[in-house]
């Protein structure tokens, strides 16, 4: 296969974002709490997860979720401050809150892996026809390396669909003879994946079972077209460089003065093309829309040298910090003595056995009846001080770390203000707390906005 293969250019798209999506699927794994799943290789080289690694040492791993709720309040803020107020029954207000909730969502997924793609489509649905918003997962999401914050630097872009079999031939076949080329392409791939490709393209190149993988890619093309002004007509329009000889004939059925005037110029224009796995083609076409572009919107935060680092990156160690010393000060009690009694055997009552001694102790307000020996030995409680080591400083100043680096913090989340605050100071306090969050706020508000530029031109 030549490296200008358009299947090549998308598998090489994709596995430029392999160590993005790596990185996002520990980000989601910490932020919905499957937070003790990192892999460590042990000193026998096996591999383990945290998780197994802590129980292997007497521990019982603890989550305390604090990232959770960190990205529930930026939503919070979010939907309070930009999001409807109600959904009415017009179609204005309903399509504005479908979109509330889709960008909420999207949102989200900005905090947790950096990324918020979007697909703007025009096309027929259940729904009816009309222009389509999508959420686009990283997992399905593909695109070249670029470093442009806006990113007017993209060459290549789009993404992977699995549909079923029907819907394939519905959508890339509209004569008899085309359903049958897409049925015969996706019946000769049925459980297996084409050859010739390395082995880390297997899960770009494998659909969910029953369905068939179709890729989608976006490319940037030089093209030779030709501006044509007509004078019988009054109007301009650009057409492809291999209609020049349809110009001409249409020339020569006009007088002179009538003639189409045209001009080659280049140009670079996006072309789509729909691939099955194999690299066959199942359609093509160029963009459609007033914008003249993929159907994309893209964000990367916060884009530096081509690099992303998201919201939730920042604050990992101090929750990673903040389980193991939960888990510390759980293990540190559960081993320390409390309530422990020390009986000497030759104080045990006459006709009584340990089990019925242990069963009347546990009874608030028992007696236990002994004879005095020469001993002089007698029963006695052992509770003993459970030392932390500084565990508790610890990690409450982890706590406090947590709420400085992430930005959000009590105030944010209602809980710095006492019956002594007035509202004006209270508001001040929040104000100054939300500046940190301004920028990762500001940057997805850039996102719905060239989304809401897309919908328009659509």
């Amino acid at each position: 296969m030549t490296s200008d293969n358009p299947l090549n250019i998308a598998i090489e798209a994709w596995m430029a974002g392999a160590d993005l999506r790596q990185r996002r699927r520990r980000h989601k794994n910490y932020t919905y709490g499957r937070q003790w799943d990192d892999i460590y290789t042990g000193r026998d080289g096996r591999k383990k997860t945290e998780f197994e690694f802590a129980m292997e040492c007497g521990h019982r791993p603890k989550t305390n979720n604090l990232l959770r709720q960190m990205v529930k309040t930026i939503i919070g803020l979010w939907r309070r401050d930009i999001a409807p107020d109600h959904c009415g029954t017009d179609a204005a207000t309903a399509t504005r809150c479908a979109l509330a909730e889709l960008d909420a969502r999207m949102l989200e997924e900005f905090l947790i892996s950096g990324c918020a793609v979007q697909r703007v489509v025009t096309e027929r649905r259940t729904g009816g026809e009309g222009v389509w918003v999508d959420n686009v997962s990283p997992e399905r999401f593909f695109v070249s390396p670029f470093t442009d914050p806006r990113g007017m630097d993209i060459e290549a872009v789009g993404m992977i669909h699995d549909f079923s079999l029907r819907e394939a031939t519905i959508r890339f076949g509209d004569t008899a003879a085309a359903r049958r080329r897409v049925e015969s392409i996706y019946k000769v791939l049925e459980g297996s994946i084409p050859g010739g490709f390395d082995t880390d393209a297997a899960p770009f190149l494998t659909p969910r079972h029953g369905r068939c993988r179709a890729i989608e890619l976006w490319t940037l093309e030089s093209r030779r077209m030709l501006r044509c002004l007509d004078p019988a007509r009054q109007t301009t329009y650009i057409l492809p460089a291999k209609e020049l000889q349809r110009v001409l004939a249409e020339n020569r059925r006009r007088d002179r003065a009538a003639h189409i005037i045209y001009r080659h110029f280049d140009t670079v224009r996006w072309l789509c093309r729909w691939m099955a796995p194999d690299g066959s083609t199942l359609d093509s076409y160029l963009s459609p829309w007033g914008h003249a572009s993929h159907p994309f919107a893209v964000k990367y935060y916060p884009l530096t040298d081509g690099e992303v680092h998201p919201f939730v990156e920042d604050v990992i160690d101090q929750q990673r910090t903040i389980n193991r010393l939960i888990t510390l000060l759980d293990t540190i009690l559960s081993v320390s003595a409390k309530g422990v009694l020390l009986y000497p055997t030759e104080c045990l009552p006459h006709g009584m056995s340990v089990d019925q001694l242990t069963s009347r102790w546990s009874q608030p307000g028992s007696i236990i009846p002994y004879q005095t020996t020469d001993t002089g030995a007698e029963p006695r409680q052992i509770s003993g001080p459970s030392g932390d080591s500084g565990a508790n400083a610890l990690l409450n100043l982890e706590m406090q770390l947590f709420d400085r680096i992430s930005g959000v913090n009590s105030a944010i989340q209602g809980r710095d203000g006492t019956v002594n605050t007035s509202a004006a100071l209270y508001d001040a306090r929040t104000r100054n707390a939300t500046n940190s969050l301004v920028d990762v706020l500001e940057s997805y508000a850039s996102f719905i906005d060239a989304r809401n530029r897309m919908i328009k031109d659509c």
